[in-house]
């Protein structure tokens, strides 16, 4: 992966924006941070980032980060944008989704070691899109389902399903072996993250929302309770 990468980060928190700036920077990426929306957007005026993480909550704006958002969506619709924040509820991860995040993190769960991993893999993700269109990289394909796991993209019945990089590792851990069950245990390692069984549960919830919304007799996830999940076959599932 090319290092180098520009990132700024957006953070009110004078200690969290310190942690979370040497973090990235010891991984080589170039750091630029600003504490409020004002002085973000002035920034990118001056220069876009490759990448973008942003707090929601910045100083007395409750929905500052999302403004930020906005803006820089104007500026570029394709820049990578991820949302780390305090606020955990499913609403406001629709939102930050909805705006064009790429990613929705909560603080209680991103350590200064994760971070630097997930935008990692969002680089992987840009530049693997980048090579040319024969070069497929690795798919893993079940019934209606086409996985790419170098480009994260999800395609069901021929139809690209937009799913966040946790809900992608999610499903892929599930997919790529039909049949078996997977743990809550052996989700969240999947997706490197440390959660509850019910945000695991509410992850996959969201999961089968996105599917269905393509195709609304889409049964593949099974719940097995006291166990886990597991992936059908969707051509022997219905």
């Amino acid at each position: 992966m090319r290092m180098g990468y520009k990132i700024v980060l957006v953070e009110d928190d004078d200690v969290l924006r310190a942690n979370y700036s040497q973090a990235l920077e010891r991984e080589g990426y170039v750091v630029s941070c600003y504490a409020s929306r004002l002085e973000a957007e002035r920034a990118f005026v001056e220069e876009l980032p490759d990448l973008a993480v942003l707090d929601i909550m910045l100083g007395e704006e409750m929905e500052g980060g999302f403004e930020v958002c906005r803006h820089l969506r104007q500026l570029s619709p394709t820049i990578p944008i991820i949302f780390l924040t305090a606020r955990n509820s499913d609403l406001d991860r629709v939102s930050g989704l909805r705006l064009g995040a790429w990613d929705y993190l909560t603080k209680d769960t991103t350590t200064l070691d994760f971070l630097p991993v997930r935008i990692s893999t969002l680089f992987k993700v840009i530049e693997s899109l980048q090579r040319p269109k024969d070069d497929l990289g690795v798919e893993v394909h079940s019934g209606s389902l086409r996985m790419n796991e170098d480009r994260k993209q999800v395609f069901w019945q021929g139809q690209q399903v937009n799913l966040t990089l946790t809900e992608f590792w999610l499903l892929y851990s599930l997919a790529r072996r039909p049949g078996h069950v997977k743990s809550h245990d052996q989700l969240m390692g999947a997706a490197n993250i440390i959660v509850t069984n019910n945000a695991i549960a509410a992850h996959i919830r969201r999961i089968r929302d996105k599917f269905r919304e393509l195709d609304d007799a889409f049964d593949a996830i099974r719940t097995e309770y006291g166990m886990g999940y597991r992936w059908v076959l969707d051509d022997i599932s219905r």
